[in-house]
């Protein structure tokens, strides 16, 4: 049944959005939403502080005007995924909340009205690439963060490690352990709802695709076929992929800016992506793309 109402829903969503106006005014502060020349400057960032991301061409049939010919998506590729997600034991000494109160009944979060969304593995240190957000931001903590503009400047985010997203096989005494499996991460504009969209393609050991349901053995069971669906892509043609559906990113970024700006810090819109791909690690906990983990805001 959600399998067909999702269907229904990308069918009404694709046909609403040939009639969608390109936004042209930002609305960024106002609303959490990205013009497409916000998403370019956002995904610019992203690529020159974070090695692993590139701009993409889209094929003939699928190119976007109102998109660059050269940046038409993001993508990054080989992102490691070493366990499932069933083997992430709950620990209640693991949580942190990380957002505000309705997103956990509507996007399958644990949480309530007063603690809002909470990430049940935040402090383990395998897993952790949340966005470390306390429910009262105004609290000061005696640790000094890390000012995400000075880390950026810095060149905190670069690695020159070329190589760190290839799968390796490790050895355990003389038993040799499974290749990870390994992800290709694209990052669109979606036009109908104004903000990035994630998109993920999962391979085995061999490089050989995943099925739709062990691609789901890597996703928050909270999230797989209600918050991740599996789609067409946008700009490329091929198989279905599986996406994180975008109908709350707009949601939840304008609460993050509400809640930074009370704090007396200021999110400006070129930081969109680092700050998007934190807060969707929650849904894909055990793929290790994010690697701005000491970046607290």
């Amino acid at each position: 049944m959600d399998s067909l109402k999702n269907r229904l829903t990308q069918m009404a969503i694709g046909a609403a959005e040939k009639f969608t106006p390109i936004l042209k005014e930002s609305k960024f502060r106002e609303t959490g939403v990205l013009t497409p020349e916000e998403f370019i400057v956002a995904g610019d960032h992203l690529v020159h502080h974070c090695a692993t991301w590139q701009w993409a061409k889209a094929d003939a049939s699928k190119k976007r005007d109102y998109l660059p010919d050269e940046k038409q998506f993001l993508i990054t590729r080989n992102v490691p995924c070493r366990k499932r997600c069933r083997q992430m034991e709950y620990d209640p000494q693991q949580e942190k909340v990380l957002t505000s109160q309705e997103i956990g009944a509507e996007e399958g979060f644990a949480g309530d009205e007063d603690s809002g969304w909470v990430d049940t593995h935040h402090y383990n240190q395998e897993s952790n690439a949340a966005l470390e957000l306390d429910k009262d931001v105004k609290e000061e903590d005696d640790d000094e963060e890390v000012d995400l503009d000075n880390l950026v400047e810095s060149g905190g985010l670069e690695d020159a490690d070329t190589n760190r997203f290839v799968a390796k096989r490790e050895i355990m005494g003389s038993a040799e352990v499974e290749h990870p499996r390994t992800y290709d991460l694209h990052i669109t504009y979606d036009k109908y709802y104004q903000v990035p969209r994630l998109w993920l393609g999962g391979y085995n050991e061999n490089r050989r695709p995943l099925t739709t349901d062990e691609m789901n053995e890597d996703f928050s069971a909270d999230h797989a076929n209600k918050t991740i669906t599996i789609e067409t892509h946008p700009h490329i043609d091929g198989p279905p992929m599986a996406s994180i559906h975008p109908c709350r990113h707009a949601e939840t970024m304008k609460r993050l800016i509400d809640q930074l700006t009370e704090n007396g810090k200021d999110l400006g819109v070129h930081q969109y992506m680092l700050v998007f791909l934190k807060f969707v690690q929650a849904v894909i906990p055990t793929i290790d793309y994010d690697y701005t983990k000491s970046i607290q805001l």
